[in-house]
């Protein structure tokens, strides 16, 4: 473990600060491809990473198609060179002319959004006709999630035919995000992924055999892409998102999967309260606050200690035993989610080689660029 996160210099960086090393991205990418098989099967989502530099690595493995989950992750991706952009997301109120305005900005951008209620999807149609534009609307699926989405049956039925005959949007396919699947034994994830597959093929075969286009069917998650990926089906689409920078939770759920920890916050002891407890300049400014309390970050280096305690700028360990830990002392943690800790940070310090080589913005952390 220590090899692999080597920092030379590590005392010039300040704390807390967060700290990409760029061959295990690498690495990881490279794995993301080998279980899907092909680069033309995958639409990775940018959600966990947000920087440009990282779109331009996929580009160059020749991934074209790529996910979102907002308007300013959508135009850093464009402003990246994607051609091919997917914001999986389901667009209301003021973002609806945004989406105007982005289509206006890039023309030449394959763009599609979600939908799964007909009163948006109207006014979406409504301004799209109205500035003579078109946009592809993907139908999103509730795949017992039940977060978004439509259940599969007459209603999704009814719904896709309105979005394949409505003026200015086209009919982009469909989406199934199957994130509740957390089984850490693989063939019961497996069993639980394949089951819940049913509904949606059972779906897409009623929308063909009524005549329906579905140019894409977008699936999966970290979890649950390399189940999918056993399936041979021309119009699947993998989107996972994590496994860029893979994180502890992912890696403490599933066990299975041959991603590496990419992403890490190099914090300090900034106190020693008692002889078994030690304080860090890492609250929850620096690192997620999710999961709940206790569970949020690893310390590989203290095996066994326990997060006691997080104000927004410290986190207290209890280390069960006595230290040897002093103020200034630096040690790299891993998140246990990665994706919102990105967010935290404005920027990342790039490892590579063991040594500091750049500075990447992590630039669609912000909800508005210029859009």
């Amino acid at each position: 473990m220590s090899d692999l996160y080597a920092i030379e210099s590590a005392d010039s960086l300040p704390s807390p600060s967060l700290i990409l090393f760029e061959d295990l991205i690498d690495r990881n990418i490279r794995e993301m491809i080998r279980i899907a098989g092909s680069v033309d099967r995958l639409r990775p989502h940018c959600k966990t990473h947000k920087m440009p530099q990282i779109v331009r690595k996929l580009l160059d493995h020749g991934i074209t198609r790529h996910k979102c989950a907002t308007l300013a992750e959508a135009e850093m991706l464009a402003e990246a060179g994607a051609a091919d952009v997917f914001l999986a997301y389901n667009i209301v109120g003021p973002n609806i002319d945004r989406v105007v305005a982005y289509r206006k900005r890039y023309p030449a951008v394959r763009f599609s959004v979600t939908a799964d209620d007909p009163r948006p999807l109207a006014s979406l149609s409504r301004r799209m006709a109205e500035e003579d534009l078109t946009i592809e609307v993907v139908m999103d699926l509730d795949t017992g999630l039940q977060r978004t989405g439509i259940a599969p049956g007459k209603t999704a039925v009814e719904l896709y035919e309105m979005l394949s005959t409505l003026p200015g949007i086209e009919p982009g396919g469909l989406h199934w995000y199957d994130g509740q699947y957390r089984q850490t034994e693989i063939a019961e994830r497996k069993s639980a992924v394949k089951g819940g597959r049913l509904a949606l093929d059972q779906l897409r075969d009623k929308l063909l055999v009524n005549g329906f286009s579905i140019p894409r069917i977008v699936v999966g998650g970290t979890g649950s892409f390399p189940i999918h990926a056993e399936y041979s089906d021309p119009q699947m689409e993998l989107s996972p998102g994590t496994v860029i920078f893979h994180d502890a939770g992912y890696g403490s759920i599933y066990p299975d999967l041959d991603f590496i920890p990419a992403a890490a916050v190099l914090t300090r002891v900034i106190s020693c309260p008692t002889e078994n407890r030690v304080t860090f300049d890492l609250g929850s400014k620096a690192i997620a606050a999710d999961p709940p309390a206790g569970n949020r970050c690893l310390f590989y280096a203290l095996p066994g200690a326990k997060e006691v305690l997080q104000n927004e700028e410290h986190l207290v360990l209890e280390t069960g035993k006595p230290h040897n830990l002093q103020p200034g002392d630096a040690q790299l943690v891993f998140p246990w989610h990665i994706c919102p800790t990105v967010a935290l940070h404005q920027s990342a310090t790039v490892v590579r080689g063991g040594k500091i080589s750049d500075e990447w913005l992590v630039q669609a952390r912000n909800r508005f660029l210029t859009i």
